[in-house]
């Protein structure tokens, strides 16, 4: 009885495995990605290349100018670069690109603004370290305890996030290149400013975090997708936008013999107006070049 017994066990147990093996094939195989969000992959910007810049000259630099001008995110027009503010499947912010250039591709260079964040020559790149410490800091606020009912040191982290990016603050050059007859606007850098808030909280302006060489960062910028409100098969990439000009921003300054911004004489309403007298200047500029 006892044999009989052994050998329908021995019949039965290959079975069992069969059937358990048929059971758990379906569950490992959900687990499987192989879910497609969208009707076909997108591969044109992740694998697009960056146009080169034209060949320019010293002889054939017939005038030139340069321009600083700031990027203000919280104008509608500008809102591709700032949204969204954390970072989904397709899109990530400008400010969520950058930190994925210099924290994890390393394929971005920051420089230091310097001790009065008024350096913009990319003099001194920063380190790793420095760049953590930027992004993630720790400061002591005082709170309340419960108990005793006295203010107590506490330390909080404090992460610099995507929404803190209001504004980007851009060098470029104007060029009028006399051998093709055409006025060529160069992005030399750009630098993410955070908000510089008192002791009451209160926001009491803007300051440069640290300045990217504009060149290197087209690389980085050309594989990222934008957010276009009308056609969402024809998303241009954070490069096209700043190279086809697709942004609002108002000038604060340009080369001078004092070395002074807009905003070192001029104030308020009257500083975006010289703003805007500069912008007018250099459309004129170019306009009369072609008036016979």
């Amino acid at each position: 009885m006892q044999t009989q017994m052994r050998n329908l066990k021995d019949l039965l147990m290959p079975a069992a495995l069969v059937v358990a093996a048929w059971c758990a094939g379906p569950v490992a195989k959900a687990q499987t990605p192989t879910v497609l969000d969208g009707a076909y992959i997108k591969e044109h910007t992740r694998t697009k290349r960056v146009v080169p810049y034209t060949h320019i000259r010293e002889a054939d630099a017939m005038w030139a100018r340069r321009v600083w001008r700031t990027v203000d995110l919280r104008e509608k027009l500008n809102h591709p670069l700032y949204f969204p503010t954390e970072a989904i499947n397709d899109r990530k912010s400008l400010f969520d690109v950058i930190k994925h250039g210099l924290m994890v591709d390393g394929s971005i260079t920051a420089y230091d603004a310097g001790p009065l964040l008024t350096d913009d020559e990319f003099r001194k790149p920063l380190l790793r370290p420095q760049l953590e410490e930027m992004f993630s800091r720790w400061d002591t606020v005082y709170t309340e305890d419960l108990v005793t009912g006295d203010m107590v040191p506490k330390l909080v982290e404090t992460k610099v996030e995507s929404r803190d990016i209001k504004m980007y603050k851009i060098k470029e050059d104007w060029i009028f290149d006399k051998q093709r007859s055409s006025m060529d606007i160069r992005i030399i850098g750009i630098a993410p400013m955070r908000e510089v808030r008192g002791e009451d909280g209160e926001v009491r302006g803007y300051a440069p975090m640290f300045w990217l060489y504009y060149p290197e960062c087209r690389y980085v910028f050309a594989n990222w997708e934008a957010f276009n409100r009308e056609n969402d098969a024809e998303r241009r990439s954070f490069e096209d936008i700043f190279w086809k000009r697709q942004f609002s921003s108002y000038i604060t300054k340009w080369s001078n013999a004092y070395d002074r911004g807009i905003g070192d004489y001029k104030t308020g309403l009257d500083a975006l107006l010289e703003g805007e007298e500069i912008k007018q200047a250099l459309f004129e500029f170019e306009h009369d070049l072609w008036n016979f």
